[in-house]
């Protein structure tokens, strides 16, 4: 899958989960769960115990889903996430030296920001998505808005703190895609290896961020007008 399908696939579905979780092989259950209800993109962070492994199995599995590294905060893990076959690279900062080997590689980037100019300062380096990170912890929904009026061009990823309440809010207000960790992946339903419980999440996220688009056309038009 070629850079551009890969941006193209993530402001599609709009949903990256991010897999946080305490071993190898509970990555491989969550991943697997989120796959099969219609999200065919996962984050594996580099906090994951074997998370280079992670991504290198995952990707054998499953050739056609779009596996990124998360956290990613040095030079080297990035150059290893890629060559066991990741995606996308994204961390909570900006890091320079990550997203110019991502543009070097043909790997989608999306760098953390928060105020405007690391903002400007992520989308002047190369980045394809800037993450608004944390989110919700500054501002939420509203933040987002805020921020789409200055850079109506950037794309933004609302993450931190996106739940099941304010999915729809942070698509309406101009987010092009959620990052959503323990809120779409719950430590309990992998302990418990509830596959039902991750199931039924994934689907409500995919049909609050369709819903949230759908409301979003009407407005699209008007504006046109």
């Amino acid at each position: 899958m070629t850079k551009d399908q890969v941006r193209a696939r993530i402001q599609e579905i709009g949903i990256i989960p991010a897999v946080r979780v305490d071993s190898a092989e509970d990555a491989l259950f969550a991943t697997e769960a989120v796959c099969a209800s219609g999200i065919p993109i996962v984050e594996v962070t580099m906090t994951v115990p074997g998370a280079i492994e992670v991504i290198r199995e995952l990707v054998k599995q499953n050739p056609e889903l779009i596996v990124g590294a998360g956290t990613v905060f040095y030079l080297e893990t990035a150059r290893r996430c890629v060559d066991a076959g990741a995606a996308f690279l994204t961390s909570p900062g900006l890091e320079h030296d990550v997203v110019n080997f991502a543009a070097g590689r043909g790997v989608v980037v999306f760098p953390g920001a928060l105020t405007p100019t690391e903002i400007i300062d992520a989308w002047k380096a190369g980045s394809d998505f800037v993450k608004i990170f944390p989110c919700f912890a500054n501002g939420g929904p509203a933040y987002i808005r805020t921020l789409k009026l200055a850079f109506p061009d950037v794309p933004l990823i609302a993450s931190g703190g996106v739940d099941q309440q304010n999915a729809g809010d942070f698509i309406l207000a101009g987010a092009v895609a959620l990052g959503i960790g323990r809120h779409l992946i719950h430590p309990d339903a992998i302990k418990r290896r509830e596959r039902g419980w991750i199931q039924e999440l994934s689907r409500r996220y995919l049909a609050t961020v369709s819903h949230a688009r759908s409301e979003l056309q009407p407005l699209r038009k008007d504006s046109k007008v």
